[in-house]
């Protein structure tokens, strides 16, 4: 299994940001104002990983007081971090291209600076869900271990 690359999950972000662009351009009249509280999931989801990879991360290194991690539950936590970062990157981009339509039109609808905050929030909240998901997969990671069998200098 290959760790997630941040290249990879720019290039989602910007590949949905244009899909979703093109959509809210044409239906942007026809959907109901997104209210402020919808992006805040992806944050709370942020904040869990967090402190999931900081648990992980003292128990994988084997530090005093912990329990060492059963591969399994190594194991979810990294479909877990993948998963995570790659919805992250997806809501990001969302958010960024429903920012690049509602920025410009300020000015002239009404509801558009409500959901410019709202998409600012949501592009937030986004990012730190893709940057948790990097850090509990970096978390997971097994430490390097010194050479035991190397052999012994003389005196």
């Amino acid at each position: 299994m290959r760790f997630t690359r941040v290249r990879d999950l720019l290039g989602l972000a910007l590949t949905v940001a244009l899909v979703s662009w093109l959509v809210i351009r044409q239906l942007y009249g026809d959907l109901p104002p997104f209210p402020a509280f919808v992006p805040l999931s992806l944050a709370v989801l942020a904040v869990v990983e967090v402190v999931l990879g900081s648990q992980l991360r003292s128990r994988i290194a084997r530090r005093p007081g912990t329990t060492p991690v059963q591969p399994l539950v190594a194991a979810r936590a990294v479909a877990l971090a993948k998963a995570s970062s790659l919805v992250g990157a997806a809501a990001a981009g969302f958010w960024a291209g429903l920012l690049l339509h509602v920025i410009p039109n300020i000015n002239f609808l009404t509801v558009a600076g409500a959901d410019a905050r709202t998409g600012v929030i949501g592009l937030l909240c986004a990012m730190a869900l893709a940057a948790a998901g990097l850090w509990l997969e970096h978390s997971c990671r097994t430490p390097d271990r010194p050479e035991d069998d190397a052999p012994a200098r003389p005196a």
